[in-house]
């Protein structure tokens, strides 16, 4: 190569240069640091806050919390998909920055003292606390943050995947700060959830296996160590008492008990007996009829067992009997149409419940992101460019639920009458009494429950649905076959549940998208696979604002309801809780409701 030559490529390379680090000179102008990073708008919470409002900096240290769960464990790792975790694992993960619970969506430093990204959130630098340490005291590393973010990306669960899998590059800018860029289908939560990541330790697990299920404990980040496992029977955990962080705003206050201990029971009512024996010191309760009439027993008369039902402003657990629409004959919406005019909620409620609960008709219950009567303007907007793909009902039609009188199983015969109409219509037959599908043989199916307190709905739903011509088997396994046939879709129709902040986006498309239908452990237990859908997910991800966020909420929530993807149920819309006296509590309920992790235990009560 020549002189000349030579000098030309030298200069266009020092231009490159140029040019590459004036872009990136640019990108850090306009680039903001965040100390508090919320969703939508501005952190409530300004920079020099103390704690959160929830939760008591005066609180003593100290004493044991009992819990109790019913079914069993084998794992220690919540971001595998092998495995059923142990209860409790989040309290031994320590994460970049921790979420308030009194907001919709925004986080506050904890392992990371800050961050810094664009309005576009198409990047974020994550720069960490120098004094962050496992608690075995090694230090907490740029390292450790990105084998953190590369192990879960290939071997988490199906969200870890999605959500870490839009990352374009991960660079170490020094021990202790990292950044990610993102491609282009990230979107504005991306940044968010990658500065929730729980963090592991690299010099841990460099020779071992992560996607392994593993009963030993391991070198963690968070206030609690892992001290004691009992596979399938108890599992304690104890506070790190030096533990680096437990004075900051974050945790101040939080993280209270010396011990927290988790037995498992078989079966609910065993549990409530230990509950009532003092064995166990907290009780969440889930069936209203058991809340109604067997919380009057003498602890509590004597005020030794407190009992509360604390109203809340988040979505509430949607449950529902969801239907496989992988396995014929569900594929067919009309089927599961009529299908939902079997359940008679209004008859439970009134005969199991007391009248307890109220009928789920929304994804999002008990929130601001249920889909109103009709869709605006806005959401008809997003909606148009699927007009084909979403029912037409929709455009036009409030989406209802079908009522009964509640009065005796005879309440419900114009409900199975409508019922046959549409299976008659639909081309399903009935031959000596004995409905019959499309391809002429019998129709019947299994639900499938993981706890025997569901039998009671079960069974009262097959019951109506013997009446249409159809079987339905209730089959309850253990908790172990549960799980495994419900991470491999291997069910008919299964009494199961989903869960949404006041926040959501990613991971709807984790339950509902349809790039998730198919990979075993997602959270599409329907198998929907809706363009419209996979739209509306990511729009809500994407929204820049509050109000964009809730509108495209209450038309994605508006296309699964008209869906019949499953047979709503009910909810409450208020924590009901037991608990021994010697637990107290801060008077302040946050957005979410109660937060365990700020509670404490009054020595004096205890004695």
């Amino acid at each position: 190569m020549n002189s000349a030559l030579r000098y030309s490529v030298a200069f266009i390379c020092f231009c490159l240069f140029l040019s590459t680090s004036f872009v990136k000179a640019q990108e850090q102008e306009v680039a903001q640091t965040y100390y508090g990073l919320a969703m939508h708008g501005e952190p409530a919470l300004s920079r020099d806050f103390s704690h959160f409002p929830y939760a008591n900096p005066d609180a003593p240290k100290g004493g044991d919390i009992r819990h109790m769960v019913v079914g069993s464990y084998d794992s220690l790792n919540p971001h595998i998909v092998k495995g059923t975790a142990a209860e409790g694992m989040n309290n031994i993960y320590g994460r970049l920055m921790a979420r308030s619970w009194d907001e919709p969506f925004t986080l506050y430093p904890w392992i990371a003292t800050h961050v810094k990204m664009p309005d576009d959130r198409m990047w974020i630098e994550i720069y960490l606390n120098k004094d962050a340490e496992f608690n075995d005291h090694s230090p907490i590393t740029a390292d450790d943050v990105l084998f953190s973010y590369e192990t879960l990306k290939e071997k988490g669960r199906p969200n870890f995947r999605n959500v870490y899998g839009l990352v374009e590059t991960a660079t170490k800018i020094n021990d202790h700060t990292v950044r990610f860029d993102f491609n282009e289908n990230a979107n504005r939560e991306t940044a968010m959830i990658m500065a929730m990541m729980p963090v592991y330790s690299k010099a841990y697990w460099a020779d071992k296996n992560f996607d392994e299920t593993t009963l030993t404990p391991f070198v963690s980040s968070g206030p609690y160590r892992i001290k004691d496992v009992q596979p399938g029977r108890q599992i304690t955990y104890e506070r790190v008492e030096d533990y680096w962080a437990k004075d900051l705003p974050v945790l101040k206050g939080q993280y209270n008990f010396d011990h927290i201990i988790y037995d498992y029971y078989r079966d609910s009512n065993v549990a409530f007996q230990a509950f009532k024996s003092g064995n166990v010191d907290f009780m969440r309760e889930t069936d209203a009829a058991r809340w109604q009439s067997e919380y009057d027993f003498p602890a509590i008369q004597k005020g030794d067992v407190n009992k509360v039902a604390l109203k809340h402003k988040r979505p509430e657990w949607v449950h529902g009997f969801i239907f496989n629409t992988r396995r014929t004959p569900f594929e067919d919406r009309d089927l599961r149409k009529a299908l939902g005019h079997a359940f008679d909620f209004e008859w439970m409620n009134k005969t199991l419940f007391q009248d307890a609960f109220t009928r789920t008709t929304s994804i999002y219950p008990n929130s601001e992101l249920a889909a109103p009567a009709l869709p605006s303007e806005k959401e008809k907007k997003l909606l148009e460019p699927y007009r084909g793909d979403v029912p037409q009902e929709l455009w036009d039609a409030e989406f209802t639920v079908p009522q009964t009188s509640g009065v005796g199983r005879s309440g419900i015969r114009d409900n199975l009458k409508r019922a046959a109409d549409i299976l008659n219509d639909a081309g399903y037959g009935v031959e000596n009494g004995v409905r019959t599908g499309k391809d002429g043989k019998a129709l019947s199916f299994e639900i499938l429950l993981q706890d025997p307190k569901q039998e009671k709905v079960a069974l009262e739903y097959a019951r109506n649905l013997k009446r249409l011509g159809i079987e339905a088997i209730v089959r309850n396994v253990d908790s172990a076959q549960f799980f495994a046939r419900l991470n491999d879709y291997d069910y008919d129709i299964v009494l199961y549940k989903w869960h949404s902040t006041l926040s959501p986006g990613n991971e709807q498309l984790f339950y509902w998208g349809s790039s998730f239908a198919d990979i075993p452990g997602s959270r599409n237990y329907p198998g929907i696979k809706s363009p419209a859908v996979d739209f509306l997910a990511n729009e809500i991800a994407q929204a820049k604002t509050r109000e964009e966020l809730v509108t495209a909420a209450h038309a994605l929530d508006r296309v699964i309801m008209w869906g019949y993807y499953f047979v709503p149920l009910y909810y409450d819309g208020t924590d009901k809780m037991a608990y021994w006296h010697d637990l107290q509590h801060s008077d302040y309920t946050p957005l979410y409701g109660a937060v365990l992790e700020s509670w404490w235990k009054n020595p004096q009560k205890t004695q």
